[in-house]
């Protein structure tokens, strides 16, 4: 818990209420969810994209708010001031567009540095490469985002990619206090198009790609870049490092004309300053990779799967190198970086199949991981997948078109399905592939692997996709425990 800040100067820079009775009324933890507040606790109701929180005012009063900041409207014009059961409500004009910097206020960032990572694929990988690779080099580091929130070796589960304006401010905050010198932050598009880091400084930003990815939600490709671009052109980084290889990447380039492009390969067009690839090899002991440009030249060795982590591994590098970290260090430490759970990890026994579990749930995703896998297969790939309910429908046909294309084998199972019926989204995924007779369908994702390993031959590497670090599957009236990487070390016999 942080230390209390009176109302009146927490809310000093939009509002004067220097003259009103409860200024001096001290204000220690916000809180968005009613259901969560308790005694002395400050409840902030805004009008959010599913919820309005005004709605439980009265709530969050009689679970014991000291005091309530809301967001203005018609019958609360900005700066009004409403007395409920002896508890002040007062009201702001664009509070959720504020929220950030309100929380920041209250729970403040002094020393700690800040990676944001954006992009539809490779965030998790990239923010906790940063986060190793600084561990490797001496730096305490700290991940926030799709697996969770803190140090590496002590994650707490997180709701959503990017967290709310004041859960992200309040655990930079206590990061910080915990020791962290860097903090990775996976910055999805949700979270810059809500606002919920406008008030947060980046010492670096990193864009790793773009490909279809919430559309249910952004309606249109355009929209969708339009909101990752915000993190470079809306709020404040200060050194932008961008996927040159991605054309929405290159794109970007003629608006952030100093930021770090980076490349698998030798750059066609000039840029003021390049990290690119000479070569790239890829062996059953990873991936070398021979960099030049505006930091010299090196060779990195980096014990990981694929064409996409390549890309990957080079962009953390480029953050790292931006935010000052020697360079002989991060080379000398690169053959010690472990593969992030839950992503391209690899689970192998004796005479059996390997199977690679992968976080690919976006048509982009599962066609880079089946290729990166193909040069690493001696025998038979198999594509085990599924797509989730009340999401974007118009990626499964491409999903079912990827794996057919690339697999030798194509089981479709269960994802996330959600409110909507497993058959109408196995039917939506089976559109896309031209013999839906020769594909396997079977629910049960731990039916599924079975099925596979005991018809694959040890040459033969299977692609579980989807799940990666989940250890949940959501089904229309609960959420039950399922991990596809439990899945693999039983199947496998590894647990023993």
């Amino acid at each position: 818990m942080t230390q209390p800040f009176t109302l009146s100067w927490l809310l000093s820079p939009w509002l004067d209420l220097s003259q009103v009775a409860f200024s001096q009324l001290e204000v220690s933890e916000l809180e968005l969810d009613s259901r969560k507040i308790s005694s002395g606790m400050t409840f902030v109701a805004i009008n959010g994209h599913e919820v309005d929180g005004r709605n439980f005012i009265d709530a969050a009063i009689s679970n014991g708010a000291n005091c309530v900041i809301a967001q203005a409207c018609k019958q609360h014009v900005h700066a009004s001031i409403e007395i409920k059961n002896q508890v002040p409500v007062v009201y702001m004009d664009e509070l959720s567009t504020h929220l950030s910097a309100l929380a920041a206020r209250l729970y403040p960032r002094q020393q700690s540095r800040l990676i944001g990572v954006t992009g539809t694929n490779g965030k998790t990988t990239i923010s906790q490469l940063i986060a190793q690779w600084l561990e490797l080099t001496g730096v305490k580091a700290a991940v926030m985002g799709t697996t969770g929130n803190g140090f590496l070796s002590n994650l707490t589960p997180a709701l959503n990619t990017t967290g709310s304006a004041i859960e992200i401010q309040k655990t930079l905050h206590q990061l910080e206090l915990e020791g962290a010198q860097v903090t990775a932050l996976e910055v999805s598009s949700h979270g810059l198009v809500q606002n919920r880091v406008k008030a947060t400084s980046f010492d670096v930003g990193v864009f790793s790609n773009l490909s279809r990815d919430h559309l249910d939600y952004h309606h249109t490709m355009e929209e969708y870049a339009d909101a990752k671009l915000m993190l470079f052109t809306q709020h404040d980084t200060k050194k932008p490092v961008i996927n040159i290889d991605d054309e929405v990447g290159k794109r970007w380039m003629t608006q952030l004309p100093d930021a770090l492009a980076v490349s698998l390969q030798a750059p066609l067009e000039s840029y003021s300053r390049v990290l690119w690839a000479k070569a790239v090899s890829y062996s059953e002991q990873g991936i070398e990779i021979q960099f030049d440009g505006a930091y010299g030249s090196g060779t990195l060795n980096v014990p990981l799967i694929g064409q996409f982590n390549a890309s990957n591994v080079l962009l953390a590098f480029g953050a790292l190198l931006e935010l000052g970290i020697d360079k002989a260090l991060l080379v000398q430490h690169a053959n010690t970086i472990k593969p992030v759970i839950g992503r391209m990890e690899l689970f192998q026994s004796d005479n059996q199949a390997k199977v690679v579990v992968d976080y690919a749930h976006t048509p982009d995703a599962l066609e880079k991981a089946l290729q990166a896998l193909k040069v690493h297969c001696n025998g038979k790939l198999w594509a085990i997948f599924g797509c989730g309910g009340d999401r974007d429908v118009g990626k499964r046909p491409m999903m079912g078109e990827i794996a057919e294309r690339l697999a030798d084998h194509v089981i479709v199972t269960d994802d996330n399905p959600r409110s909507e019926g497993p058959d109408i989204i196995v039917t939506d995924i089976l559109r896309g592939t031209n013999t839906p007779n020769k594909v396997l369908v079977e629910h049960d994702r731990f039916k599924a692997l079975a099925h596979a390993l005991n018809a694959a031959s040890p040459e033969d590497i299977i692609l579980l996709a989807g799940k990666g670090h989940e250890d949940y599957q959501v089904m229309e009236n609960e959420t039950v425990h399922y991990s596809d990487r439990e899945s693999a070390n039983t199947l496998l016999g590894l647990n023993s």
